[in-house]
């Protein structure tokens, strides 16, 4: 059977997860260390690893559908019911293949959450800043030729006349 070709796949998809928390771990050391500039060349990086585990997930879905259809299972079987339903010491393997899947999306989902809050609040901080920023309002002169409200000096007319 393609149990062999099935944990390869496997074994690359742990690998490709694996680097992928890497990038997102970088990701967020560049974002809380400010170094902003190396942000959209991280994002570049998670792209193509994603793009890799998108071609690996679709060759593992026909090999796990292939051994599926061999030993009984329903279409579109989960890893777990192909490890529950595999010959020994297939079983095994594909159960701890499961396993360290969990695991590394678990951790990959944290670790994303974590940086979408940083960002998240670097935007309102960046918000916060540029508010307070504010240019400052132009007064206006009253009936005794000073500022009014507004404005940052009182100007007199009177010297002036």
């Amino acid at each position: 059977m393609d149990y062999q070709h099935l944990s390869t796949l496997l074994w690359r998809e742990q690998e490709l997860l694996d680097l992928l928390l890497f990038k997102a771990e970088e990701k967020q050391y560049l974002i809380v260390s400010g170094k902003t500039r190396w942000l959209a060349r991280i994002a570049h990086e998670i792209e193509v690893v994603l793009d890799q585990l998108r071609t690996l997930e679709v060759e593992r879905a026909a090999v796990t559908e292939a051994i599926a259809v061999k030993l009984g299972l329903d279409a579109n079987p989960s890893l777990r019911h192909v490890a529950e339903a595999a010959p020994a010491p297939w079983n095994d393997l594909f159960g701890k293949h499961h396993e360290g899947l969990l695991l590394l999306v678990t951790e990959l989902r944290a670790l994303s959450e974590s940086n979408r809050e940083l960002i998240e609040g670097g935007l309102a901080a960046l918000d916060e800043a540029l508010l307070s920023e504010r240019a400052p309002a132009v007064g206006t002169y009253g009936a005794t030729g000073r500022a009014t409200a507004g404005s940052n000096r009182a100007v007199t007319l009177d010297g002036a006349l």
